[in-house]
């Protein structure tokens, strides 16, 4: 889609798709996406504002009642038919997520197929919503339970996952037969538009689902926040907006799911194989460049291994390469804007400043051409205390802050000491040690001796604030339904 352009050939594009038709913003006005790889300008989408999100909703509410009349079956054979396409074109969309979003070729394809699950799996939990009856205390009485679909779903989604945050989201809804409009984070819409492009090539009805891109999000969130015809919110991002969304949607008693920030504790024991866990480690701190909410964002290491672990950790991170995502080898891609790379960096003075050293990178990447782009080197800071603000702030880049620890009960306390609670990790061999500590740990997932706890059969979601709600699994589809108790005198 994108292939060759330069500035002087960057296409508008009418973004907004609106009860079955795609169309420009009612100002016609548009926004740049950009490569943050390169700079380079991919494309100028409609920017949409208030007027464009009513339009988008009243068609949602409109095709509400005969979509959520069809049967589970009907819904679920849309589904399957969006499965097949989206892996169908799979390559095409990992393509334009590495342009436009930055992460190397391989993970967009791995994204990509990630997405296709929740399309699948939700096809197959839409004929899955099953009732239940209760004994009554009465004999002239039965009590039965329904699931009926909220409504309209707002629903908004972030950048760091472009693709998969969106069938997470809009799968269930479908399934659950809700109807869905959908605000793409500003820096990736190009993929959330191929996404729609997909469902209406499925045979998703004109209303049922409708996309607004804009530059601005904030009129966005309030029409989702204030319309009556909004049934529920679903919001993926930062737990400060998400809060805030939150609190407006509380006032009007709509539902609401949040899955927000994260600070990932990766607990290494004195039992645990020190070079196994620093690949692990390695592994999942530059998920996504590290810019995902389940990267660890504190590694605590007991202190009779971590001379063995820091090196090997050093080592692995010191030899990836950053780059363009197309490029053979990279595997480190670019910063999403100036203001992550302004956070790294701010980081990483202040811990150092603090007492902290610096194993390996700690700066910006300029050189062979990455002055272009917004690449910061990996990381390893050694000596990291809870006085650095890298030990409370959620640092969504390639950092690792190394922290020695003595003992179990004081490694539990310092990993639960945050006001998140989305993703932990536990390394060790211990059987006994490690059922200990996962139910102790205040964190919604526990990856042992396992970086990657997610699939669109197990439900992802955290605690404290870190959101609440769960996405995935037989969980993700009871976020889009109602509950309704029928009683019957016989």
């Amino acid at each position: 889609m994108t292939e060759g352009i330069t500035s002087s050939s960057v296409p508008v594009v009418e973004s907004m798709f609106v009860d079955g038709e795609w169309r420009a913003a009612t100002s016609k006005s548009t926004f740049a996406v950009t490569n943050p790889a390169t700079g380079e300008m991919l494309a100028q989408v409609s920017d949409g504002a208030a007027a464009d999100v009513q339009g988008a909703i009243a068609a949602a509410a409109s095709a509400f009642p005969e979509w959520s009349r069809r049967t589970a079956y009907q819904r679920a054979e849309v589904l399957f038919e969006a499965h097949r396409r989206m892996l169908e074109r799979s390559d095409e969309l990992a393509k334009l997520m590495t342009e436009e979003q930055g992460k190397p070729i391989r993970a967009a394809g791995i994204e990509v197929k990630y997405a296709a699950d929740f399309l699948i799996w939700f096809a197959e939990e839409a004929k899955r919503v099953y009732g239940q009856t209760i004994p009554s205390a009465r004999a002239d009485q039965r009590f039965m339970v329904l699931h009926h679909p909220v409504g309209v779903v707002g629903a908004v989604t972030p950048w760091n996952y472009p693709i998969s945050m969106i069938t997470r989201k809009v799968a269930p809804a479908l399934a659950a037969g809700c109807t869905v409009v959908l605000k793409p984070a500003e820096q990736t819409p190009l993929c959330a538009i191929e996404v729609f492009r997909i469902l209406e090539a499925a045979g998703v009805p004109p209303g049922v689902v409708n996309l607004v891109t804009t530059a601005d999000p904030e009129p966005v969130g309030t029409e989702f926040v204030s319309n009556p015809a909004v049934a529920k919110l679903t919001f993926t991002g930062s737990t400060s907006v998400g809060k805030h969304l939150a609190q407006g949607a509380a006032s009007r008693m709509k539902r609401f799911s949040m899955e927000l920030g994260g600070h990932a504790p990766f607990i290494v024991f004195e039992d645990a194989d020190p070079v196994h866990a620093a690949k692990g480690a390695a592994m999942v701190k530059v998920l996504n460049t590290g810019q995902a909410c389940i990267s660890p964002n504190r590694i605590f290491v007991h202190r009779s291994i971590k001379d063995a672990f820091v090196e090997v950790l050093t080592e692995r991170l010191a030899k990836m390469k950053a780059g363009s995502g197309f490029t053979e080898g990279v595997s480190i891609g670019p910063l999403i804007d100036a203001d992550a790379m302004e956070r790294m960096q701010r980081q990483v003075d202040d811990a150092v400043k603090k007492g902290a050293v610096i194993e390996t990178g700690g700066m910006r990447l300029t050189a062979d051409g990455l002055d272009r782009g917004l690449f910061f080197a990996p990381t390893i800071l050694a000596g990291v205390t809870d006085q650095m603000d890298i030990y409370r702030e959620e640092t969504f880049g390639p950092i690792a802050p190394v922290i020695v620890f003595d003992d179990e009960d004081e490694v539990i306390q310092m990993a639960n000491d945050t006001e998140y609670g989305l993703a932990s990790y536990v390394y060790t061999q211990n059987l006994a040690r490690a059922w200990r500590v996962v139910e102790q740990l205040r964190f919604g997932m526990v990856g042992v001796n396992d970086i990657n706890p997610t699939s669109a059969a197990a439900p992802f979601g955290g605690v404290k604030q870190s959101g609440q709600g769960r996405e995935g699994a037989h969980d993700g589809i009871l976020e889009y339904l109602d509950t309704k108790l029928v009683g019957f005198s016989i």
